[in-house]
């Protein structure tokens, strides 16, 4: 089979883990007999620093022309230390999200047997969690009207939504929950935003189209606190976009480290895998990146993109096999154990598939 993969590495360490996922990537192709062409372009402060654009037309036009978008890592200090900054990287996430049509963040949150104790919850409250956010990625109040008045004393951001965002985001957890448990939980806050009442009566109004659906509303500060005392209890949760950005990010570290959960943004022209890590600009050029979370992305590109199930698999089944044989960057590792570097455990990760 013939893969196009437009190759997006970002700032950071970006360009570090996305050198292993193309590494386990090939590996992986390779063994099933699969030819990948990657295609890389410039997004981000690497971008900025090119052409002046945090997500050039160039790599838009790369991203219409692949099959699948594997990206890594996106900021750059500089940029976050300057308030008056006109262009910033994040600008070039937003714009690729809108311009590709990636409406649904699908972000994972699952743990590890061998991991079970890194993770800074109990074990019993933990164990089993496998749970799915579909996040709203092209709305609220990221996108919404925003601006300063009196004399620049005051600001405002606006969240709006319509009833056509909510109802598409909706079709895929609804989707989705029907190939699990077959429960869905919508998340919002409709005791006080508008917005929020619409979501929920956008998703009540669709109960009916999928009765075998289990259907449970929840106020955005509950999931907060239930997901640090039972997490396991969720199984498939939707919510905006704001709400998914903060939840999303408080559930990765119930696996015991940012560096191993994956991620999708789907949409209506293309699919896009990452990392659900930032750039980490301290650690760049240190070797110490976790690569897991981006290789992991590459497990759902085969998967979700290419209905690869056998090479996702073949991919996660040596992850398992790192983690449990200790095999792991420094992020992971327990007193006096040795730590490997970025590099080390991709080409380890490599020699388990080959």
């Amino acid at each position: 089979m013939q893969l196009k993969i437009a190759l997006l590495a970002g700032d950071g360490i970006g360009p570090e883990v996305i050198e292993q996922a193309v590494k386990v990537s090939n590996a992986v192709a390779d063994k099933f007999n699969h030819v990948i062409e990657w295609i890389p372009a410039l997004t981000g402060a690497a971008a900025i620093d090119a052409v002046g654009d945090p997500y050039p037309d160039e790599t838009h036009h790369a991203c219409l022309a692949a099959d699948a978008v594997l990206f890594g890592a996106i900021g750059h200090p500089r940029f976050d230390n300057d308030p008056s900054a006109k262009v910033r990287p994040e600008q070039g996430l937003l714009k690729m999200r809108k311009k590709l049509g990636l409406f649904a963040n699908v972000r994972p949150t699952f743990t590890f047997p061998s991991l079970i104790n890194k993770s800074p919850l109990k074990q019993e409250r933990i164990e089993g969690t496998d749970l799915i956010f579909l996040r709203e990625l092209t709305g609220g109040i990221y996108f919404g009207d925003r601006g300063r008045k009196d004399n620049g004393e005051t600001a405002f951001d606006t969240c709006t939504y319509t009833r056509k965002e909510i109802k598409r985001l909706a079709v895929k957890g609804f989707e989705l929950a029907m190939t699990r448990s077959k429960k869905l939980c919508c998340v919002d806050k409709a005791n006080v935003l508008e917005s929020s009442r619409l979501w929920r009566e956008t998703v009540q109004a669709m109960e009916k189209d999928y009765p075998e659906v289990e259907v449970a509303y929840e106020f955005v500060d509950a999931v907060a606190m239930r997901l640090v005392q039972w997490p396991n209890s969720y199984d498939v949760l939707i919510t905006e976009n704001l709400f998914g950005d903060i939840l999303t990010d408080e559930a990765s570290v119930i696996s015991g480290s940012m560096g191993l959960m994956p991620s999708a943004s789907i949409g209506t022209q293309n699919a896009l895998y990452e990392p659900i890590h930032g750039s980490f600009p301290q650690a760049t050029g240190l070797g110490i990146a976790n690569p897991l979370a981006t290789i992991l992305s590459a497990a759902m590109m085969f998967e979700m993109s290419f209905n690869l199930i056998k090479e996702g698999a073949a991919i996660r089944k040596a992850v398992d096999q790192s983690l449990a044989e200790g095999k792991v960057t420094e992020d992971l590792i327990e007193k006096n154990m040795k730590s490997y570097s970025t590099s080390e455990v991709g080409d380890y990760l490599v020699s388990i598939i080959k």
